[in-house]
């Protein structure tokens, strides 16, 4: 309703409102065009991404000392976060050995989150659904891996989480296909469609906003201009509420990551 306003407005003052739409999720491609190698927009802020979480990192890293400096410093309290109120918190004495999956599942999506605010890149690189995809795929072979080792095998694993123990033998006709759809389909599209859809949502509002603000500051006339601090103010606050949700869904899926390996681990 906002944008039909909008549009209308601009139409009517010889202006030109232009709302957010879902092609902004497909650009064009930069090189490769129409091949399975095809590199765009989006691929080039997850490489950026990807390239400034290693560097930062590595700065921190390089000079590691027994008293940590203010870099040092910041790198250990956000691992130790992982560590100690994600991996530990869940998984107890099994957290060592999926610590490395879990940081890198939080510190990876947070980094491609916070690409939805910066400037120049706008856009967050999981707010496509290849990527999600890639990191449930990992989640899903690991806690299908972990349970299956955990229970002796497939057959263990299979009657360990299908037939839960207690139950009447009637109710499986009911509980069984459920539990299928848990474990095999639930738990890794939902992990990808939560996290895609907060950033896909985020990057419309933000769009929106800040090309409402453009459009009142520059293109409206008479007292319409005004509004357009209205639009900047809400801009700015939803950019600081799209940091929060960027860093939120890392902690989710790193989270769920972590109680699905347990789950099927666990004997009952």
């Amino acid at each position: 309703m906002t944008t039909r306003l909008l549009a209308a407005a601009g139409h009517e003052e010889g202006g030109g409102f232009h709302a957010p739409t879902i092609g902004e999720f497909f650009p064009t491609a930069i090189a490769f065009g129409g091949t399975a190698f095809e590199f765009n927009r989006i691929m080039l802020v997850r490489v950026v991404a990807a390239l400034a979480l290693c560097l930062l990192f590595w700065l921190a890293a390089r000079r590691a000392t027994l008293v940590p400096g203010r870099g040092q410093g910041v790198a250990e309290i956000a691992l130790d976060f992982v560590r100690v109120n994600i991996a530990r918190e869940i998984l107890g004495e099994n957290a060592r050995k999926y610590l490395p999956m879990l940081t890198t599942i939080f510190f990876a999506i947070l980094a491609f989150n916070v690409t939805g605010i910066i400037p120049f890149l706008n856009i967050a690189g999981t707010s496509l659904i290849g990527l999600p995809v890639l990191l449930a795929l990992w989640v899903y072979v690991m806690y299908l891996g972990a349970g299956v080792k955990a229970h002796h095998g497939v057959g263990g694993f299979l009657k360990s989480n299908l037939f839960p123990p207690g139950v009447p033998k009637l109710l499986y006709v009911l509980i069984t296909p459920i539990e299928v759809l848990q474990v095999f389909v639930i738990r890794p599209a939902t992990l990808a469609l939560r996290l895609t859809a907060n950033m896909i949502a985020g990057h419309l509002l933000l769009v929106l906003c800040f090309a409402a603000t453009h459009f009142f500051f520059f293109e409206a006339t008479g007292a319409l201009k005004a509004v357009g601090a209205l639009s900047l103010a809400a801009g700015l606050a939803f950019t600081l509420f799209e940091l929060l949700v960027a860093a939120l869904q890392a902690y989710i899926f790193a989270l769920l990551a972590a109680v699905y390996i347990s789950l099927s681990t666990e004997a009952h």
